[in-house]
């Protein structure tokens, strides 16, 4: 006899679930139900000689046909942005772009399937909901709700305390900044959060996913932004154990992250 589900088995059945890849430095994939999404891709050599999300870079053959395809861009800087996403659309026409303001000086975007946004635009694509948020440094962040996920990027949205290159004065407003920008967000609930945790910024490197963490509580928080020093996220994780939000390490470019809503996997 088939056994029944309790109602905690059906919820935990249907969480809605995310694949995460890390790519490089702030790109990530994220697949959803029924999306598959790119934020700020910036690498297109792959480690190893394989071309494949394992390897870190995202090729057209991996953009499942059955999904739709949504590539976020933050901003301009070349760490996160680079124009061999243009040609996917190649393989995809239907392929759309979410670009940062300050991308229309550079390129000239399709306009049928790209859309610019600046802070505090919303934009509604099908069913995927989108809100910019500001940066502490140029363009914006965003905010995606898709499939039943709230996921955040946030760029180059940072405390950036540079306590050695800075005046009192410049260190105060920076932090005044940051925290101004992050109660903007108050009251918003995100699942996946993917934020800078800098080793430039020396031992202030936790300030900003501290006080992100602490003010906003993701569920999952995914370190970024560390320019391949990898030890940095490990240690971050073990500056945040005690508080609620789980915080990654990371390892490899092409690593896999599974996320389960509501569930510790």
């Amino acid at each position: 006899m088939k056994k029944d589900l309790s109602v905690s088995e059906i919820g935990a059945i249907s969480a809605p679930q995310a694949n995460i890849w890390y790519l490089h430095h702030s790109g990530f994939a994220v697949e959803t139900a029924k999306h598959f999404l790119v934020f700020d891709y910036s690498c297109d050599k792959p480690e190893g000689e394989v071309r494949s999300l394992e390897s870190g870079v995202v090729t057209p053959d991996q953009l499942d046909k059955d999904k739709k395809i949504l590539v976020f861009v933050s901003h301009g800087h070349g760490d996160h942005f680079n124009k061999v996403i243009f040609d996917w659309q190649k393989d995809r026409p239907d392929i759309v772009y979410v670009l940062s303001i300050d991308i229309k000086r550079m390129v000239k975007p399709n306009g049928e399937n790209s859309y610019v946004v600046f802070p505090y635009k919303i934009l509604h694509i099908d069913d995927v909901w989108i809100k910019a948020y500001g940066s502490t440094d140029i363009g914006v962040s965003f905010l995606v709700e898709v499939d039943g996920l709230n996921i955040f990027h946030a760029g180059d949205l940072n405390c950036w305390y540079w306590y050695y290159e800075s005046t009192p004065e410049e260190l105060k407003q920076d932090k005044e900044n940051f925290e101004r920008e992050i109660e903007k967000m108050a009251g918003e609930q995100i699942d996946i959060a993917f934020f800078p945790v800098d080793p430039r910024l020396k031992e202030y490197y936790h300030m900003g996913g501290e006080y992100f963490i602490r003010r906003l509580r993701p569920e999952l928080f995914v370190p970024m932004h560390f320019w391949g020093q990898y030890d940095i996220t490990r240690q971050f994780s073990e500056r945040m154990k005690g508080l609620p939000t789980k915080v990654v390490s990371l390892f490899r470019r092409g690593q896999k992250i599974i996320y389960k809503k509501g569930r510790d996997e």
